[in-house]
């Protein structure tokens, strides 16, 4: 069982027993309509290698044991880790590994022992030949290596330190690996001191700053301990076919690592004290630095503690440092703010992109210079290619630019130029692909680009390709979803894209992954993924559109019992959820914009409202919750907008002669379940409500 899951039975169970004596309560089977879905297990994950001739399928079971969600964890600064085997606390994890060969449609079983039945989803090496996975133990984080036609081994030796993230990445060789690995003499853990040592102080600073409130704060000198002693690793060259290893540097809190395209440095950012009592690790001060093989630094930045950069803002020092993925000599990339970092000072360009080449002693030189702050780079697989995406705050708005990042005098030219909340009119994304060398880039061919999009409409999505040419900026389409299905392209399988992988559902069809060729009708099937709960089909799905008080559009997706029938002039009216999740937007037409499509296949997981269907209620999910307004001040009519929307929604359900207004919940999770206070509190709508996990500190 999931942890939303038990958080939302948790919920029920205090609303059935609230007026009983207090008493240790049993966690209660699924209702009778639901236990079918709770034995089955969900869609399994895949994953295409990077040749695109094999495709892996990764099985997982639908829920946690309640045991495992029991089981002892530590929480240090923003970090919940598993104490005992130095990994995450409740990683996602297979039991069942298998390939599927694309041009044979053959399937190839990978044997797990039985010790290894839990690991991570596989990673595959750059040339496509292996992949390796984290096998999680009781006592430590173990890694595995595979190669097509041989079973997977472990490789002796390592104990991986999986606390931050990942812990393992391929050398561009495919052949090594560079692992953080729990250090080897690094004894036991410490322990608390019989009485404090001293008052914990904590002292203020001359600059004015938000104070946010964070979970799993480090308390005092034994958490800082306790944060240097499970998450300090060493960085570990590791030899997937000898199992040989060779440590690089010295022992650090590793908050990043990644390997350059040629393999010869490794970037690394390293945590630094002193360590924040009032924000988690990602505000701590750090270096960031290039490494050689030998682990000897050739470059390194300080950024000190950020948690008092002001709302808005970015830190001055330089920030986004990553690696070029193509081009010789190599390149470490990172985003300099020309505003000091505050973005109510009046300049002329906000944000710059720098690059620097190896051997990293030379003058860094200028990518491109930005009106507005950075917001995101891709970097095409051929040079003289990128685009580059900046973010104008006061107007929530994206502008696209054309770089050419190795002939700063041609002039930058404007892609795209739309709110970021944008769907109808939305360009789509770039499609990347993994490289030889094993870094992602945005897919180049003959001077074009691939555009993978929602297709939004007021219908519903429908998903699209595209290739535009970066020299005339002609845009030609090679895919569109049909109008009584969804369908969207989720790897091309050549380079010019007349090829493709689509992943295809209806609501009575599960999603599976299918291969296409440009123009042609019919659809190669790649999975067979069944139905794991076919009764739960019947419950019946409609997008509805609607309107607010004040002409601003909104949309939600209503689920109805399996035997309510519309067409039934008898028909009674339902108890109903609301369920939502409030987002904010500069302007009414966009917000109104429809989100999700009617023709998806419905899925039930964790403590989805959706289940309530079942029960014969009537559950309004995905409603539209807009906050419309200027940023920084939209949130000064959240109560009365958020109220709007919920009494659109519910009148249209009422309209229909589905929705009982007399007796109507709502819920929501996060921001979600702060909306769902704040209308138990300010309206008559509602009759009951959910608030999971909230955040109330708005």
């Amino acid at each position: 069982m999931s942890s939303r899951a038990v958080i939302f039975g948790l919920c029920i169970l205090s609303l059935l027993f609230c007026g009983q004596a207090q008493a240790q309560q049993k966690y209660l089977d699924p209702p009778e309509a639901a236990k079918e879905l709770f034995a089955s297990r969900p869609m399994p994950r895949v994953s295409l290698s990077p040749d695109q001739r094999h495709l892996m399928v990764a099985e997982e079971f639908r829920f946690r044991r309640i045991e495992e969600m029991a089981q002892r964890e530590v929480a240090l600064a923003g970090v919940r880790l598993n104490p005992y085997n130095n990994g995450p606390t409740h990683p996602d994890y297979f039991f069942r590994l298998t390939l599927k060969e694309l041009s044979t449609g053959k399937t190839i079983p990978i044997r797990l022992p039985n010790a290894a039945r839990r690991v991570s989803l596989p990673v595959w090496s750059p040339d496509g030949k292996k992949f390796a996975f984290l096998q999680y133990g009781r006592t430590a984080v173990g890694l595995w290596v595979g190669e097509l036609g041989h079973a997977p081994r472990a490789i002796s030796g390592v104990k991986l330190n999986a606390t931050l993230g990942r812990s393992f990445q391929w050398m561009p060789d495919s052949q090594n690996l560079l692992c953080l690995t729990v250090p080897d003499k690094r004894g036991p853990a410490p322990t608390p001191p019989r009485a404090p040592v001293g008052p914990v102080v904590q002292e203020t600073g001359p600059r004015e700053a938000p104070v946010l409130t964070y979970p799993d704060l480090l308390q005092n000198e034994h958490d800082e301990k306790l944060f240097n002693y499970y998450l300090t690793s060493q960085l570990m060259l590791v030899d997937s076919r000898t199992a040989s290893r060779k440590s690089l540097g010295r022992p650090s809190i590793f908050a990043r690592y990644d390997v350059s395209p040629d393999g010869r440095y490794v970037l690394v950012e390293r945590v630094h004290p002193p360590y924040s009592y009032q924000a988690p690790i990602q505000f701590f001060p750090r270096s960031i630095e290039v490494w050689d093989p030998r682990g000897e630094v050739k470059r390194v930045d300080i950024r000190p503690a950020t948690e008092d950069v002001s709302s808005g803002g970015v830190p001055v020092q330089p920030r986004g440092h990553h690696w070029r993925p193509t081009g010789s000599p190599v390149s470490i990339v990172w985003v300099e703010a020309l505003d000091g970092g505050d973005p109510k000072r009046e300049v002329k360009f906000r944000d710059r992109v720098m690059m620097l080449e190896a051997p990293f002693n030379g003058r860094p030189k200028v990518v491109t210079q930005l009106n507005h702050r950075f917001s995101k780079i891709y970097w095409g697989e051929t040079r003289n290619v990128a685009l580059v995406r900046e973010y104008e705050s006061s107007r929530n708005w994206h502008r696209t630019w054309l770089v050419d990042p190795d002939n700063p005098d041609i002039p930058d030219r404007l892609l795209w130029n739309h709110a970021a909340a944008e769907r109808y009119e939305h360009p789509g994304h770039p499609l990347m692909r993994q490289l030889l060398n094993g870094k992602r880039a945005m897919r180049v061919h003959n001077r074009s680009i691939f555009l993978n999009g929602n297709g939004a409409s007021p219908e519903g999505d429908l998903p699209f390709l595209d290739k535009l040419n970066l020299s005339t900026f002609d845009r030609v389409p090679l895919f569109k979803c049909a109008e009584d299905s969804y369908e969207a392209v989720v790897a091309l399988l050549n380079d010019e894209g007349t090829e493709f992988v689509t992943r295809y559902e209806t609501p009575d069809e599960h999603p599976n992954y299918f291969k296409r060729a440009l123009g042609e009708p019919e659809r190669a099937p790649l999975t067979a993924f069944k139905d794991p709960a076919e009764s739960l089909r019947e419950v019946k799905k409609r997008l509805l559109t609607y309107t607010r008080e004040d002409g601003v559009k909104l949309s939600c997706l209503l689920h109805l019992p399996p035997d309510y029938d519309l067409d039934d002039p008898e028909r009674p009216v339902l108890p109903t959820i609301l369920w939502a999740y409030p987002r904010e937007y500069s302007g009414g037409a966009v917000a109104g914009q429809v989100a999700n499509s009617p023709h998806r296949f419905t899925s039930f997981a964790g403590a989805s409202p959706r289940f309530l269907a079942l029960e014969g209620y009537a559950v309004l999910d995905q409603v539209a919750m807009p906050v419309v307004g200027e940023p920084g001040t939209a949130n000064d009519t959240f109560v009365e907008q958020i109220v709007a929307n919920a009494e659109a929604a519910i009148a249209a359900v009422v309209d229909m002669g589905v929705c009982d207004e007399r007796r109507v919940g709502v819920g929501g999770h996060s921001y979600g379940a702060f909306m769902a206070v704040m209308l138990l509190a300010n309206s008559d709508l509602f009759r009951a409500g959910v608030a999971r996990s909230g955040a109330y500190n708005r």
